[in-house]
């Protein structure tokens, strides 16, 4: 029986393991959004921003049409850059439904996402998302979702750290996934020092 996790919509709770297609999307100027594709081509989720100057401490994941699904924003002042996510469009006085927090001010650890309302559940998120290489994982440190890179298997190319695989094991909310994505980007987006190797056996990569 496929336990499911319903944080944002049922409908991106697949009822098999999915993987989702990531692209970093540049409309005016590098890193402005992202835009997700299902293994069909079809979009799934877009996150639209516009020039250098925007407030980034606020981000929307919406659906092809645009309907906002899930707001993430950072929350000041906060010592351990603490993220919060909110249904749909937050408006002032909303209550979050999550949060996410660095586990250690020290060092490039891990971030730990706590749910609020009746689950109280906790999600770790262990990796390193500078080079697209990360694991969700549940409290009980079963692997919930994982990014990695996204090989070119026709011309057996690592592609570059603007296209990236989200695989979600079944029942496992692809919305809540990405929203966690955009966290991951905001923190460590910056980080990231591409090593992409020509030639490689897409067989021995964990992005396949």
């Amino acid at each position: 029986m496929i336990k499911t996790c319903v944080v944002v919509d049922e409908e991106f709770a697949y009822k098999e393991e999915t993987h989702l297609t990531v692209l970093k999307t540049s409309l005016f100027y590098a890193g402005d959004g992202f835009t997700v594709y299902d293994c069909k081509g079809q979009l799934v989720f877009r996150v639209d921003t516009y020039g250098p100057d925007v407030d980034k401490t606020e981000l929307v994941l919406m659906n092809p049409s645009g309907k906002c699904l899930l707001t993430v924003r950072r929350k000041r002042p906060s010592l351990h850059q603490r993220w919060e996510g909110f249904l749909g469009e937050r408006v002032e006085g909303q209550k979050p439904i999550f949060s996410v927090r660095r586990s250690s001010m020290i060092g490039r650890s891990g971030l730990v996402v706590d749910m609020y309302g009746d689950s109280g559940e906790e999600y770790l998120i262990e990796g390193c998302y500078a080079q697209r290489n990360c694991v969700i994982m549940n409290g009980e440190k079963e692997s919930m979702a994982e990014i990695r890179r996204k090989v070119d298997a026709s011309a057996n190319v690592v592609l570059g750290k603007d296209v990236f695989w989200l695989s979600l094991k079944p029942g496992f909310d692809g919305a809540f996934a990405m929203g966690l994505v955009l966290v991951l980007d905001q923190i460590y987006g910056d980080d990231y020092v591409d090593d992409s190797r020509i030639g490689v056996d897409p067989t021995t990569e964990d992005a396949t």
